[in-house]
Order: structure tokens, then C-alpha cells, then sequence
């Protein structure tokens, strides 16, 4: 029975590590949450069942607890329909009208550094950043 608190314990652990990389809108955010609890529970569930031989519910239980965490975590990105005007693209930037091509890479590179998914950033933001930088530079 020890064995099933500390998977108890390490499924409490990777919950709280989940609830804190969440930085998404207001109401997705809580819907990772709430699937985040309720996986954890299920799973939690699941190998206790395991421990007491019940397979069958036990298989149930952790396959929907994953796959409720897999499908917590899959982000929906909504397509772009028109193009990035001029004026946006220099106030995404924040270059002046009359900006290098120089002061344009030097402004993208500054924002992607604290945009970038790896850095922390969303992929969203990035690839608006992106777009900015192909506008103002005409590519």
C-alpha cells in the first residue's frame, strides 16, 4: 500500500507542475485546470485499482485520464483570413515608417527573443512577429 501513496504523491507533483505552465486566455486556462484535477484523479484511481487486481476498470480509468490530459493540452490556433497591413506590421515591431532594414531585423530579433515558444512565448506570437518582419521587409 506505501506504493500506491508515492504514485499517489508523484501524480500530485505533475499535477501542480501542469497548473503552473498554463498561460493561455481566461477560459482555457481554466479548462486545463479542471482536466488537469480530474486526470490526475482518474489516474490516480486507476493505478489504485490496478493495485487491487480490478484490471479491467483499472485499464478504463487510465486510458481516459491520458487521453483527458493529451486532449487538455492540444492548442487550437484559429487561421489568419486577411493580411498583416503595413501600419501593423511597424506597430508589432515598433519601428518607425522610415526604418532600415537593419532596424527592422535588429526589432525582430529583440521581440523573438521573448517571443519564442522555447523562451516561454506562444507560437502565435511568434509567427505574427514573423509576418511583421516578411511585410516591412517585402518578402
Amino acid at each position: 500500500m506505501n506504493l500506491a501513496w508515492l504514485v499517489l504523491a508523484a501524480v500530485a507533483v505533475w499535477a501542480l507542475i501542469r497548473l503552473g505552465r498554463h498561460s493561455e486566455r481566461r477560459g482555457r486556462a481554466q479548462w486545463r485546470v479542471a482536466a488537469t484535477l480530474f486526470s490526475a484523479v482518474m489516474l490516480g484511481a486507476g493505478v489504485l485499482l490496478a493495485f487491487r487486481g480490478s484490471w479491467l476498470p483499472a485499464v478504463g480509468l487510465i486510458g481516459a485520464g491520458l487521453w483527458l490530459t493529451v486532449a487538455s493540452r492540444q492548442r487550437v490556433v484559429a487561421p489568419r483570413s486577411e493580411a498583416m497591413s503595413e501600419a501593423e506590421a511597424r506597430s508589432l515591431l515598433g519601428v518607425a515608417a522610415a526604418a532600415t532594414p537593419q532596424e527592422i531585423n535588429a526589432a525582430w530579433k529583440r521581440l523573438m527573443g521573448r517571443a519564442h515558444p522555447d523562451q516561454g512565448g506562444t507560437e502565435g506570437l511568434a509567427s505574427r512577429l514573423n509576418a511583421a518582419r516578411d511585410r516591412l521587409l517585402k518578402r
